[in-house]
């Protein structure tokens, strides 16, 4: 349309335009525009939460569940800096995403006005675009810049700083149309090649998750492994990349890997890379996979041009969407008989996640293993950063994308709010909240928003009274020394009913099993607070081997 609309009307009509159905907010004045054209906008459910990191969490989960943007709306100042973690997530872990920061007016900027920040200058390095939209009749535009932007190539996320005064404008602007992913072939001489240097291998793996990744992907990627016989190996945190019990799936990468796992990449003469960017926790610090790999031939399939040979010397690189590519080695290698490499690697992995008892009062794996007994197989799992994570990481097993919410960037606080967008947008499934003690304090504020939005999901608080990971390191590097790392919590079971949620304490194994059917049967958001031991630091270790003991 092109009748005369302010701003901020004409920003909301383009994000409708765009298939947007959800903001992430907490309310600013300098976008009360855009908050007055959304209040005849049912299209759009507007979550308002309590903290701008919550915001930014939200909105990055969001778009790792559509694959369309998260569309996050906060402040100048105070507001954009609390969300800028949000934005350094989406980059790291390639989710797409959208920043609306509400800016000074035009005539003000440049003399510090209240809370004023460049904005491009904050958010170039974090992101995939920074600008500011100064003209109203552009914002159709940007908006569809700003899409593009963030879903096509590498996906990640997009700032835009709205001027206050610009979104009072009051202007013709032409819209435009819905914005999609750019379709990538992946080319038959490409996938040819690589089928050739794959029936010549003899210890091909696949390291799989990234970029892109839906559950098409996952679906095509699965095939190719059953039908190759090369195992599937998760990327850091990419576990859901293909159902995990596919018969090819090896398990996960990262912190705590299962080492005969470990073995078997490092031992790989053909590592086949589909999606994933081999990060530092992916490569344990590019030492498992190195850049330049000798003795190993690397194909690495990528949908971004400039993440191809950018750190890791690829013997064949191809920029192509990751399904598409998937697709064409199943039917290219149809008639190969399937070695039985993907099958052993199956049987190790079903080994790795399956928990031995350990003398424990409160010992975490039996609580993973009672849960997979009674959750459903769709169930999503959200975490953030923490030792309590790698009880999850290794003996849970995720079905179909998406059912891991989990941070690459590994930032501290994700679980909750990452839960609470899942909550609200797959409502008729499981999700689980899981956060450290430290973990959960840092977002734990947003219980409010998942209960005034009628969220369903779990959250368990796992509290061993430390900060868990740094308390492991420090007795790696000094041991006995510690400091900084002791936690003072509160009872995070009352904490819970204080916001509306039920609650329980369970400080046995036994408890556990028992009071998960309890919070099963309840509807709204249900907090389980489980007291361990720190002596337990990981899933496989504890604090007096780590300090040598």
């Amino acid at each position: 349309m092109t009748q005369t609309r302010t701003g901020g009307r004409i920003l909301v009509d383009q994000l409708v335009a765009q298939g947007c159905d959800r903001i992430f907010t907490v309310p600013g004045e300098s976008f009360l525009a855009v908050l007055d054209a959304l209040h005849d906008t049912p299209e759009i459910d507007l979550v308002v939460c309590r903290q701008e990191g919550g915001v930014g969490f939200m909105a990055c989960a969001d778009g790792a569940m559509t694959g369309r943007p998260g569309i996050a709306f906060v402040t100048r100042g105070p507001g954009a800096t609390n969300a800028s973690i949000g934005v350094h997530v989406a980059m790291q872990d390639s989710q797409p995403m959208i920043l609306f920061i509400g800016d000074v007016d035009r005539g003000t900027k440049d003399r510090e006005a209240f809370q004023e920040i460049d904005f491009a200058a904050m958010f170039g390095p974090l992101c995939k675009w920074a600008a500011k939209i100064d003209d109203a009749r552009r914002i159709p535009e940007y908006i569809a810049r700003a899409y593009a932007t963030a879903m096509n190539g590498r996906p990640g996320p997009v700032a835009l700083a709205l001027p206050e005064d610009m979104l009072l404008d009051a202007v013709e602007a032409l819209d435009r149309p819905q914005v999609n992913r750019v379709e990538q072939d992946a080319l038959i001489e490409a996938a040819s090649t690589a089928n050739d240097m794959l029936k010549a291998a003899k210890r091909p793996v696949a390291i799989i998750g990234g970029a892109a990744w839906n559950s098409h992907t996952g679906t095509a990627v699965a095939a190719f492994g059953v039908t190759s016989g090369v195992p599937l190996v998760a990327a850091f945190r990419r576990q859901d990349a293909v159902p995990n019990d596919c018969p090819a799936y090896a398990g996960n990468l990262g912190y705590g890997p299962n080492p005969k796992l470990v073995a078997r990449v490092r031992d790989a003469d053909l590592v086949i890379v589909m999606g994933a960017r081999l990060g530092e926790a992916t490569t344990d610090g590019y030492t498992l996979v190195t850049p330049d790999h000798p003795g190993q031939s690397l194909i690495h399939v990528h949908p971004d041009p400039t993440e191809l040979n950018s750190t890791f010397r690829a013997d064949l690189a191809i920029c192509a969407d990751v399904e598409r590519f998937a697709n064409l080695m199943e039917m290219l290698g149809a008639e190969q008989e399937p070695g039985a490499a993907a099958t052993a690697a199956h049987a190790e992995y079903l080994a790795w996640s399956t928990p031995a008892p350990r003398d424990l009062t409160l010992d975490l794996g039996p609580c993973v293993a009672a849960m997979r007994d009674r959750l459903p197989a769709d169930t999503i799992i959200c975490n953030g950063a923490g030792n309590y994570s790698g009880w999850w990481h290794r003996y849970w097993r995720y079905g179909v994308k998406p059912t891991q919410l989990a941070p690459t960037a590994g930032a501290m606080g994700y679980g909750v709010p990452a839960a609470t967008a899942a909550a609200l947008r797959y409502p008729a499934r499981t999700v689980v909240a899981l956060a450290g003690d430290g973990c959960f304090l840092m977002n734990g504020q947003e219980l409010a928003t998942a209960v005034a939005h009628g969220a369903d999901m779990l959250v368990l608080v796992i509290d061993n009274g430390w900060y868990g990971t740094i308390r492991m390191h420090q007795e790696r590097e000094f041991p006995g020394r510690v400091k900084g790392t002791r936690l003072h919590n509160p009872d995070f079971a009352a904490l819970g009913r204080a916001y509306g949620c039920w609650a329980e304490t369970v400080e046995a194994t036994a408890e556990f099993a028992p009071a998960l059917d309890r919070a099963m049967a309840e509807k709204g958001v249900c907090l389980l607070h489980l007291k361990t031991d720190v002596e337990a630091i990981t899933a496989g270790t504890t604090l007096t081997r780590v300090r040598g003991g």
